[in-house]
């Protein structure tokens, strides 16, 4: 081969192997895989009722125990007097729905009391939002309980959580 014709081979070399590696990228990147086979694989979907629960239309038999998940509160506006914390529940469906008729319901229901700082009162969160919000919190420590109930007011067994936190001194005020 001439001097030319080796750099040619190069440059063509490299081109092919390039392009070769962008076809390798797109192929991954839309979610085909190609196995040492040949056959296609694509990734598994999650069916709706893996990500959601079971569907309301359908009696559940021998339904798993409601479960409540706390997080830590978020960092991000504590030192302005803001919590937030995030929650998510298993086995139960939070609906502002109240009283002993709605014991029976499957799936079953339920709402969320929270409680401030061992203060006399607390509330009913029947939102699902997700995130409980506190703004005017003073400096200094604090915990909130959350308690997972039923549609009448009772704590699932053990699903009571508190959390602890500390907001800075000096925190600023929040305002909107």
């Amino acid at each position: 081969m001439k001097p030319v014709e080796r750099s040619t081979y190069r440059v063509a070399v490299r081109v092919g192997v390039t392009a070769f590696a962008a076809m390798m990228v797109f192929a991954l990147a839309s979610g085909i895989a190609h196995t040492a086979i040949g056959a296609d694989v694509t990734p598994a979907v999650q069916s709706a009722k893996d990500v959601r629960g079971a569907s309301p239309y359908i009696e559940i038999k021998n339904e798993p125990a409601a479960r409540l998940i706390v997080d830590s509160p978020l960092p991000d506006l504590l030192d302005q007097g803001v919590v937030w914390i995030q929650w998510r529940v298993e086995n139960v469906h939070i609906l502002p729905v109240f009283g002993r008729g709605a014991l029976n319901a499957s799936p079953r229901i339920g709402h969320l009391h929270v409680h401030v700082d061992d203060l006399p009162w607390w509330w009913a969160d029947p939102s699902n939002v997700n995130t409980i919000d506190l703004a005017g919190m003073p400096p200094g420590p604090h915990k909130i309980l959350i308690e997972l109930v039923n549609a009448n007011h009772e704590v699932f067994p053990g699903q009571s959580k508190t959390v602890a936190f500390v907001v800075p001194k000096g925190a600023r005020s929040h305002s909107h």
